[in-house]
């Protein structure tokens, strides 16, 4: 069937040209966390910095592509129709899978991904040719690489100790060496530091991952390999001069030098290293396609021996594929997205919190803290004092003033991040291993946040609950990648073309569904980041101001909540009470968002005038109350229609229909006022609420006097009290907010000579 075959190699490299935007979105977080989150430059030299490591490092990765070809599988066992479906089933998996963690904002190993779908796509093909051939399954281990298989996962998951070992330990010694105060003590060791850190990069990057470069002879590599102490050391020597005079003549900060240098190197063997998981499988694709063509045998015929003989891949290819990689970072959100999610689990300071604490998180924390009081034990107080003067980090809103915008860590952490991350990730290459440069970099990041003492108790049970969710996102990619593609890889063997075309349907309904989730999802990012203000100066009533819309948008909430709740009770209509319960869910969030903005909000009013800040605290206060009455409201009304209880009375039903509209209408009332931040209408409003109250107590004391005459049963009673008492709480805390903002209003014209602007526009 050559039009499958023809079709099947198309399609191939149309996928790697998905899979290289899906995984450099997913991979870029390697390489560019450290200086997006130092903020070392503006972003676009980052970018350039970046992509020049890409497009160099695109044509050291030939010798990567041998991972693709018999890594997984052993080749001569499989014929040319059985390995192209193992290459089909793996990229369409890839494009799906990569996606999807992209979406989430979750940093996932390509190398993983890639190396269990081989095995998942090459495991159900193998199973298909034993059952067909009547075989035992114990032949089935035959056709898997079993020794390269097991080296390669086992190297990739101690990477995992590894790096985040190394990580901290590196980043402790550099903090005690140089301490927060780095430029103090850059004079006399700067251009040592400087100089190790650069010949480590130096030298794994352009002498070991020369040997995988395309355009290299095997001449200039026996020399570079006989030659490497001597090349070593002249590096190391000439970095360090070189970054001794910068430091001592030029005065320049040769941190960011160091970063930046390492943005480069992380990127270039980022390159050499994963550009194998994007067009490793379709190259060999091709390679098998064009020795099949010329052999004139048929492709259920046609051994795929050929795989196993080493191979040098075109550099036009890599430079191509290179190329697609730069211009992905630099269009690619997704990517940053991936990266935020980094970046925020090693900051410094406290912030917003993406991932919720998890019992094992608080195990982890308190375990920690006991080891830690343990060392501290037994190691000399004298030391200790010592080594926490290092450790204590700069206020960078005193140092830099509150129009800063301070970056998440500094250029130190940034530096030991880049050293070690691309040493390990490099010589990892050299010895041709698919070391996870995800797995490497982001436990190296972790390792030095946690040295740096990032993960305070303010912050760790959070931060520990991230690396817990995205070390079982690892594990969830390898069993993904392992399942789905050996059930693409059946589907195509039974079904052909059928099921490809299913597959890529499928393919793209799922891409263009987490295209429209990303977006959602960025906007509710975005309205997250405005909530965390990191310093920035506001006055006092343009900080007061924003919390006007959320009590409008509360009390509208409310009265849409209210209306439906009491409807739905006294016709029975769970679809009713169902759609007050999403508007209590919207004031749940609404109040989370206003906790999550009290402090920065409160810290960045520029005025000395505490007023603000009581009125902001006030009026989270005064959100939780009313969310607590609504919610029990809604809940009574659910319960007792659920239950199928009897309904009310028609004379309370009446009695509460028209309760329900006099307090919406005064809910509406409030809204007003505080919209138009206009309260001379206050002292009306404080009687129409004296006016509501005498309507509840009249009507509790007819639910008395009915209960004496045994007109009512106990579930009638306690459900029409229930709700009373808690329309007249609604109404307290609705009046509330009028005074509120009344004072606020009055107390800053008065002292302060700001009075607030108009209010938001009515919602």
């Amino acid at each position: 069937m050559p039009d499958f075959y023809l079709i099947a190699i198309v399609l191939l490299f149309w996928l790697a040209i998905f899979d290289l935007v899906v995984g450099v979105s997913n991979d870029a977080v390697n390489f560019l966390n450290s200086a997006v989150g130092s903020k070392v430059a503006p972003r676009h030299i980052i970018m350039i910095v970046a992509s020049l490591g890409i497009f160099i490092g695109a044509t050291f990765s030939s010798g990567m592509m041998e991972v693709a070809r018999k890594g997984i599988f052993n080749p001569e066992l499989f014929y040319f129709s059985e390995v192209i479906v193992i290459f089909l089933a793996v990229m369409l998996t890839d494009v799906i899978l990569l996606d999807l963690f992209n979406t989430f904002g979750m940093p996932t190993s390509t190398t993983v991904s890639l190396v269990f779908e081989l095995l998942g796509a090459s495991v159900a093909v193998a199973l298909f040719k034993v059952a067909t051939n009547g075989d035992g399954f114990g032949a089935m281990a035959e056709y898997i690489n079993t020794s390269s298989a097991l080296a390669i996962i086992s190297a990739i998951f101690i990477s995992v100790g590894i790096a985040f070992t190394v990580g901290t330990i590196v980043q402790y010694l550099s903090r005690l060496l140089f301490s927060f105060h780095y430029e103090r003590r850059m004079n006399w060791v700067g251009g040592i530091y400087g100089g190790l850190a650069l010949s480590l990069m130096t030298f794994f990057l352009v002498f070991k991952g020369l040997k995988g470069a395309s355009f290299v002879s095997a001449d200039l590599l026996k020399w570079i390999s006989a030659n490497t102490l001597l090349l070593m050391g002249l590096a190391f020597l000439f970095w360090s001069v070189a970054m001794q005079v910068l430091i001592s003549v030029f005065k320049v900060n040769i941190l960011r030098i160091i970063v930046l240098f390492g943005t480069f190197s992380l990127a270039m063997a980022f390159a050499g290293n994963d550009l194998v998981n994007f067009i490793g499988v379709p190259i060999a694709a091709l390679e098998s396609y064009a020795a099949w063509s010329k052999s004139g045998v048929m492709a259920m015929d046609y051994n795929m021996k050929v795989l196993a003989e080493p191979v040098r891949t075109n550099t036009y290819l890599l430079l191509g594929a290179g190329f697609i990689m730069i211009v992905t970072l630099w269009l690619s959100r997704k990517a940053r997205t991936v990266t935020d999610t980094e970046v925020k689990l090693g900051r410094q300071e406290e912030g917003l919190e993406r991932f919720s604490p998890n019992a094992l998180s608080r195990s982890i924390v308190r375990f920690t803290r006991l080891l830690g009081r343990g060392v501290a034990w037994v190691l000399p107080e004298s030391w200790l004092n010592k080594a926490e003067r290092s450790f204590r980090p700069v206020s960078m809103l005193t140092v830099n003033g509150k129009e800063f915008d301070p970056p998440d860590f500094d250029l130190v952490r940034a530096a030991v991040n880049l050293t070690v991350a691309s040493t390990l990730i490099a010589f990892a290459t050299s010895l041709k291993l698919p070391l996870s440069t995800t797995y490497v970099s982001f436990m190296v990041a972790m390792g030095t946040s946690l040295a740096d003492r990032a993960w305070g108790r303010d912050s760790a049970v959070y931060r520990v609950a991230g690396v817990l969710n995205v070390i079982g996102g690892w594990f969830l990619t390898a069993f993904i990648a392992f399942s789905v593609s050996a059930t693409f890889a059946w589907l195509i063997l039974n079904f052909n073309l059928w099921a490809v075309g299913g597959i890529i349907l499928l393919a793209a309904a799922m891409m263009t569904h987490t295209f429209v989730l990303h977006r959602r999802r960025e906007k509710e990012k975005a309205a997250e980041e405005a909530l965390d203000r990191k310093g920035r100066a506001i006055p006092a009533n343009v900080v007061l101001q924003e919390t006007y819309a959320s009590v409008v948008t509360t009390l509208s909430n409310i009265r849409s909540a209210l209306h439906d709740s009491v409807f739905g009770l006294l016709q029975e209509d769970m679809l009713l009470i169902g759609r007050a319960e999403k508007d209590v869910k919207e004031l749940g969030k609404g109040k989370k968002a206003l906790k999550k903005q009290l402090y920065s909000s409160i810290r960045s009013i520029s005025e000395d005038y505490s007023e603000s800040s009581r009125v902001y605290l006030l009026v989270y206060d005064l959100e939780q109350d009313i969310l607590q009455s609504i919610s029990f409201i809604v809940e009574a009304c659910r319960e007792h229609v659920a239950n199928v209880h009897k309904p009310l009375s028609p004379e309370q039903g009446e009695n509460l229909y028209k309760i329900q509209k006099d307090i919406s209408a005064f809910f509406q009332e409030v809204s007003d006022m505080v919209a138009k931040s206009d309260f001379r209408g206050l002292d009306k409003l404080l009687d129409n609420k004296r006016k509501l109250f005498i309507q509840l107590e009249r009507l509790i004391h007819q639910q008395v006097e009915g209960i004496k005459k045994e007109l009512y049963g106990r579930r009638n009673s306690m459900l029409y009290f229930s709700l009373l008492l808690e329309f007249k709480d609604l109404i307290a805390v609705a009046a509330r907010f009028a005074k509120l903002y009344e004072r606020a209003q009055h107390a800053l014209t008065k002292e302060k000579g700001l009075p607030l602007v108009a209010g938001p526009p009515r919602l």
